[in-house]
């Protein structure tokens, strides 16, 4: 079963032509990683399933069209938003951050599993956000968007900007979370991608170019044709 399906989205922004047709499904309880070289649309078809850009087309969440729909309605209907520039609140605490985010009114059970998925928050609950490391505050952001009953999670470059030791910080937690996540990754780390991908899809000039398994990923001349870099086994 699909938990996003997107059909022939075509979205222009200031007249320009990014996303042509984009089709793809999102598995249910899987890890679905969008790849492809920078600049293709991968960031905008996320900002696109999350009402940001207005398209044509089609997007449907559990069989419900939501394209179309105001963000916030989107959100209350189950979708998670991770941006790529993480914006949370740096003057605020890490609960703080928190509590803005959450819709439930009983959220102590949220609450106990976002710290268990993320120690290290629940010890720096009253530490300003901004005082956080890059990997720490990627951490708030994601357990930001874990704190509601969400059907599919939306991330957008994790681990972006982050030194290495950050970046496996960042994957450890993706990996839990994957464990009881419908997830929609945007990533350009390889080796990241194939310990986490169940499912791929792979864009190019604002169209799909490749949707299947991730077995492809350890074939190097598969991933440089695909992705421009070198990757995979021998």
């Amino acid at each position: 079963m699909n938990a996003l399906s997107v059909k022939d989205l075509h979205v222009k922004i200031n007249e320009s032509h990014i996303l042509h047709g984009v089709s793809f499904e999102v598995p249910t309880n899987k890890v679905t990683v969008l790849l492809g070289r920078n600049g293709v649309g991968k960031s905008t078809t996320l900002r696109s399933i999350m009402g940001f850009y207005q398209g044509t087309g089609s997007v449907t969440l559990n069989g419900k069209e939501i394209l179309g729909m105001q963000t916030y309605k989107i959100a209350q209907s189950g979708v998670a938003f991770v941006p790529e520039d993480r914006e949370i609140f740096a003057s605020l605490t890490v609960r703080e951050n928190l509590s803005l985010a959450s819709r439930e009114k009983n959220s102590d059970a949220a609450y106990k599993l976002v710290y268990s998925l993320f120690p290290e928050l629940d010890t720096r609950a009253a530490q300003q956000a901004g005082s956080l490391s890059g990997g720490q505050q990627q951490m708030v952001a994601i357990a930001r968007a874990l704190l509601n009953k969400n059907e599919i999670l939306l991330v957008d470059e994790p681990t972006k900007g982050l030194a290495p030791k950050l970046v496996s910080e960042v994957a450890d937690v993706l990996m839990k979370v994957a464990e009881h996540s419908t997830m929609l990754l945007v990533e350009q780390n390889l080796s990241l991608v194939k310990k986490i991908a169940q499912h791929v899809i792979v864009m190019d000039q604002g169209r799909v170019v490749y949707q299947g398994g991730p077995e492809n990923l350890n074939d190097a001349s598969w991933v440089h044709q695909m992705l421009g870099v070198s990757g995979g086994h021998k």
